[in-house]
C-alpha cells in the first residue's frame, strides 16, 4: 500500500477494504526503516498512541478523503499538540495551542496528524537544514539535496513516507523540491487556499500553501480539501471544478527557457526540458519558442523589494533584540535588514513593476495555455552546502538568487505546476513549471495530468525504496 496513490488508499478505506490501523503499521514500518537516511520526517508523535488512535478509526464512518492517512504537516504549520518549530532554535520546543488553518482542514478530512516535514529555519532559502533537526537529504542521492523550503514533504513522498503532502511556497519552495525528488508541487493561483487570519493579510499576497503528491489527481483532491474561503482575510476566490481529464490536442504552450540568457543553468537542464515539450508535441500541444516578455532584472528587483519588506515587518524582532539575533540565520537577518533600510517610494516602485508585469503576463495568456519555465536551474547540489554559490560561472549574488526562475510566477500570483521532466547522467531528478492565467488552476492540472498519463515519472523509485514497496 506504500506505493499506492492517496485516490486508491482513500478508496479502499473507505470500501472497509483496509483498516486505518493496517495503514499506520505499514507507514510506521517505512519511516522507521527509511527516515534515518532521509530526515524528512520529524516531530514524530508516540508510535503507540499513533496506533490507539488509529485503531479508533477503524469501524468509524469515514469523515472526509484523507480518513484514517498519516499525515506528516509542513513544520511552517502549526498544529496543535504537537511540536512546530519553523526550523528555528528560539522554538525547538513550542507546541502550539491551536491549529493553523490547513492542519485545521487536513484534520476535518480525517487525516491522522502524526508528525512534521522539514523545512530550513524560517522556511527561508530551497535548501531543508536547520539547527533543530538537521540537512534533509535526497532520496535518490542522499548525499544531495531535496530542495525547499517543502524538501521533508517531497523527500517524504519520493521515499514513500507519505502518500500526499502540504507544502508552501514564496519562492517556489512547492516547486524546487518536487523538481529536486521527482513529485509534483503545486503553487495554486494566490488567494485559493487562503492564509490565516494573523498578521497582516492586505499586503502579503506573494506566499501561498498548495499541495504536493506522486500524481496529479491526489494532487487535486489534496488542494479541494486545503481551498475554499477564509471569512477572515480579505481577496477570496472561490474554487474551481477540477475535470483533469484532456488530451493536448491543440494546446498552446510557450517554451521561455532561460529567458532570454536572464537565468543561468546548469548543463543539461533546458535539454532536459526541450525533450519534454518534444514529447508533449507527440501528443498534440504547439509549442513555441518565447522571447522574454519582461525584463528579469525589474522582476527581480521588485521581488527582493517586496519579499524584504515583508520579512521586516513579521520578523523585525529576531534582528533587533541581541539574544534572538544570535539564534537566527544570516540569511534571515540580511533579509530583514535590507527591509528595514527600504523607503516607501521604494516598495511603491516595485508594486508598480509588479503591476506592470501582471498586465504583460495577462496579454501573453491571451495567446498561450501556458507558459513554460525549468523548476530550478540547479541539479540537486551537496547537502552540506548552505546554497549555490554559482551556477555555469556565473556568481549569485544572494542566497536565493539561484532559484530566480521561480519569480514570474510568484511574484503575480499565478498557478505553477512543477511536472518532473526525467533525469540526469546521474540519476538527479528535474522538473519543468507549467504556468497558467490566473484562476486557470483546472488549465494547468489538466496538462499535468495529460502528461502524467503519458509518462508516470514518479513511479521511479529511488534507489532507496526500489523494489522494498509493491503494489
Amino acid at each position: 500500500m506504500l506505493d499506492w496513490s492517496a485516490t486508491e488508499l482513500s478508496a479502499a478505506i473507505h470500501a472497509r477494504k483496509l483498516a486505518p490501523s493496517e495503514v499506520m503499521a505499514a507507514w510506521l514500518a517505512q519511516v522507521a526503516t527509511v527516515n534515518p537516511s532521509v530526515n524528512a520526517v520529524v516531530s514524530l508523535r508516540d508510535p503507540d498512541l499513533l496506533m490507539a488512535e488509529a485503531r479508533s478509526l477503524d469501524d468509524r464512518t469515514p469523515a472526509g478523503w484523507l480518513h484514517g492517512i498519516p499525515f506528516a504537516v509542513k513544520d511552517l504549520v502549526a498544529t496543535q499538540g504537537l511540536r512546530t518549530t519553523w526550523g528555528a532554535p528560539l522554538h525547538r520546543d513550542h507546541v502550539p495551542a491551536k491549529d493553523d488553518l490547513v492542519a485545521a482542514r487536513l484534520r476535518a478530512s480525517g487525516a491522522v496528524i502524526a508528525a512534521k516535514t522539514n523545512v530550513p529555519e524560517w522556511g527561508q532559502g530551497s535548501h531543508s537544514f536547520n539547527p533543530v533537526f538537521g540537512v534533509t537529504r535526497n532520496p535518490y542521492d542522499l548525499e544531495r539535496s531535496a530542495g525547499g523550503s517543502s524538501g521533508g514533504a517531497a523527500a517524504a513522498l519520493a521515499a514513500r513516507m507519505a502518500w500526499v503532502a502540504d507544502g508552501s511556497d514564496m519562492m517556489g519552495s512547492l516547486r524546487n523540491p518536487a523538481a529536486f525528488c521527482n513529485v509534483y508541487g503545486f503553487r495554486p493561483t494566490w488567494g485559493l487556499v487562503p492564509q490565516d487570519a494573523e498578521g497582516d493579510t492586505y499586503l502579503a499576497t506573494l506566499s501561498t500553501e498548495g499541495p504536493m503528491a506522486r500524481t496529479i489527481e491526489d494532487l487535486a483532491q489534496l488542494l479541494l480539501v486545503l481551498a475554499g474561503e477564509n471569512p477572515e482575510v480579505p481577496f477570496p476566490r472561490a474554487v474551481p471544478a477540477l475535470a483533469l481529464d484532456r488530451d493536448l490536442s491543440g494546446c498552446r504552450i510557450g517554451w521561455l527557457g532561460d529567458w532570454g540568457g536572464a537565468y543561468a543553468m546548469e548543463p543539461g537542464i533546458l535539454a532536459l526540458c526541450e525533450a519534454a515539450l518534444r514529447q508533449m508535441e507527440e501528443m498534440g500541444a504547439v509549442v513555441e519558442p518565447l522571447p522574454p516578455p519582461f525584463p528579469a532584472e525589474k522582476l527581480w528587483s521588485a521581488w527582493v523589494t517586496l519579499r524584504a519588506m515583508l520579512n521586516a515587518g513579521g520578523k523585525r524582532a529576531l534582528a533587533e533584540d541581541p539574544a534572538r539575533r544570535a539564534l537566527t540565520k544570516p540569511e534571515t537577518i540580511w533579509e530583514i535588514e535590507q527591509g528595514m533600510g527600504l523607503s516607501a517610494q521604494a516598495v511603491y516602485e516595485a508594486s508598480v513593476i509588479r503591476s506592470r508585469w501582471h498586465a504583460h503576463a495577462a496579454r501573453l495568456f491571451q495567446r498561450y495555455d501556458a507558459v513554460v519555465l525549468p523548476s530550478a536551474q540547479v541539479w540537486p547540489f551537496p547537502a552540506d552546502w548552505r546554497w549555490p554559490q554559482e551556477i555555469a560561472g556565473r556568481k549569485m549574488d544572494t542566497y536565493h538568487r539561484w532559484m530566480e526562475v521561480v519569480v514570474p510566477a510568484s511574484l503575480i500570483g499565478l498557478p505553477a505546476l512543477s511536472v518532473p521532466v526525467g533525469f540526469s547522467d546521474m540519476g538527479l531528478p528535474m522538473g519543468m513549471q507549467i504556468i497558467g492565467r490566473s484562476g486557470d488552476d483546472a488549465g494547468v492540472l489538466g496538462i499535468g495530468q495529460a502528461w502524467h498519463r503519458a509518462t508516470d515519472w514518479p513511479g521511479r523509485r529511488p534507489p532507496l525504496v526500489a523494489g522494498a514497496v509493491s503494489r
